[in-house]
């Protein structure tokens, strides 16, 4: 705010229209884009992130509504002064009612407090702002507490004080209750006029309803809590479900072709919610180990808890024997006829260390990438679509024997860097999908030369982790020993 007017002093010179026109014009062609932005946020208001959006979204239309009538009152310069009323007021009833939404005009009003004569001036706008009939006589400095909620009437008193007394600008906020019982937020910004002596001898002031802005606010600040609520939850449903490995984790069996198994999370680089993206390994009776990974569509609590059900169903069918061609269509099924419906992806693998045999399938996923000797190639596919597209899908099975020091990667799509591709979902021979499998093979020398499974897991990490991905992702490395 300027420095202390002075009653002596001539009055500023308006801008030039022109250049306030300028900004005018860009006021409103920003307020357009953010409105385009806002019509893009999901508005089904299922998702949390959603809602935050579009509320974030909404409190931006507010506060660039109010700029724009800002500079168009700075352009035309300010209204006059009604004339002082000759008669008493009018009762409340005969108040003129004030739309929540109206115009910017009726939410920014203007004052005059001469402490010389005890006369008071109101622009036609804050007597609607206020609630007072335009017939009535303006408060004083000493009446108008009498508008403000108990709780913030110590605040303006003193604010007013300071300004009178200390000439302190005036910067503050308080609430006020209409003659109609609705209470509205003000914000005023005034300050002194001294004279040559450097006594106050008036104050003028800016009151402007920032109601609706104080909506909007309070909006974005409950969607977001609910946003990082929500997260909360599906970190630790997440958290609960994927082994927590911390460091390479040997396979219980023991013997020839025992594996060293290491895997990792990756978030997103957008701060999105938690997908449902997994990894497992689990040793079945039989001795065979089960290694799969797999990723369903969306983000959120729901979505977490959909993965956590796969999971589940995928370690309990394992464990009944089922092979991966069958794990894949039962899977399918019960995606299929869940009520939330969802799209997922997936690969399973049945590794047999006695004759170091890999049987797997895949559900419209990458396939995994087998390493031997400093090179790397991925594994020829066997027919599958995604899981919950199709009822009844048939999904084939492939074998594969592995050798010693052999090394089998598993991975989500959203490992892909955002730069590499643009897709959400990585299909098998997608652009997107080459880019990644050329970039995970380019680090077969590397892996060559690695002692453990987690060595090479932090090789991955290294190479992908920093990059700026649109999804999360997780990867799985099984490394076959002697």
């Amino acid at each position: 705010m300027p420095s202390h007017l002075s009653a002596d002093r001539s009055a500023a010179q308006p801008p030039r229209r022109g250049s306030v026109d300028a900004l005018i014009s860009q006021t409103r062609q920003l307020r357009g884009e953010v409105d385009a932005v806002r019509r893009e946020a999901p508005s089904d208001g299922t998702d949390p992130q959603g809602r935050w959006q579009r509320a974030l979204c909404n409190l931006a239309m507010h506060q660039l509504n109010d700029l724009d009538g800002h500079l168009a009152q700075l352009r035309d310069g300010p209204p006059p002064f009604p004339a002082p009323p000759a008669a008493a007021p009018a009762t409340a009833e005969a108040v003129p009612p004030v739309s929540r939404h109206g115009s910017l005009l009726s939410r920014v009003g203007s004052a005059e407090w001469n402490l010389l004569t005890d006369e008071a001036g109101w622009s036609g706008e804050l007597y609607q702002i206020l609630g007072r009939h335009p017939t009535a006589p303006p408060l004083t400095l000493d009446e108008l507490p009498s508008l403000v909620l108990d709780e913030d009437r110590a605040k303006l008193t003193a604010l007013v004080t300071d300004c009178l007394i200390d000439a302190k600008p005036i910067d503050g906020e308080f609430r006020i209750v209409r003659p109609d019982g609705e209470v509205r937020a003000v914000h005023m910004m005034a300050e002194p006029v001294l004279d040559a002596d450097g006594s106050t001898t008036s104050m003028w002031a800016v009151l402007r309803d920032v109601s609706e802005l104080r909506r909007s606010q309070r909006t974005v600040s409950e969607r977001r809590d609910s946003l990082q609520h929500q997260r909360r939850i599906a970190v630790e449903l997440q958290e609960s479900v994927l082994p927590p490995w911390r460091g390479s984790l040997r396979s219980p069996h023991r013997g020839p072709g025992t594996l060293d198994l290491a895997a990792h999370y990756l978030p997103s680089s957008t701060g999105a919610l938690i997908g449902g993206d997994w990894y497992d390994a689990l040793e079945l009776p039989d001795g065979e180990m089960l290694l799969s990974v797999g990723d369903l569509t969306g983000h959120g609590v729901t979505v977490t808890s959909g993965m956590a059900m796969l999971l589940g169903a995928l370690r309990g069918m394992a464990m009944a024997g089922a092979q991966p061609g069958q794990l894949m269509s039962w899977l399918n099924q019960l995606l299929d006829t869940t009520v939330q419906p969802a799209l997922g992806s997936a690969v399973c693998c049945r590794y047999r260390p006695e004759t170091r045999t890999l049987s797997w399938a895949q559900a419209g996923h990458p396939a995994p990438l087998l390493f031997r000797e400093g090179t790397g190639r991925a594994l020829t596919a066997p027919d599958g679509v995604l899981l919950g597209a199709t009822s009844g899908a048939v999904y084939g099975q492939a074998e594969e024997t592995l050798e010693e020091g052999d090394l089998l990667l598993l991975h989500t799509d959203g490992l892909v860097p955002r730069q590499w591709g643009s897709p959400r979902r990585a299909e098998a021979g997608s652009e997107t999908g080459t880019a990644a499998v050329q970039g995970l093979l380019g680090l077969a020398p590397r892996f060559d030369g690695a002692r453990t499974a987690q060595e090479c897991v932090r090789m991955v990490v290294e190479e992908f982790g920093e990059s700026e991905r649109a999804d999360d992702a997780c990867v799985l490395i099984a490394r076959v020993g002697s």
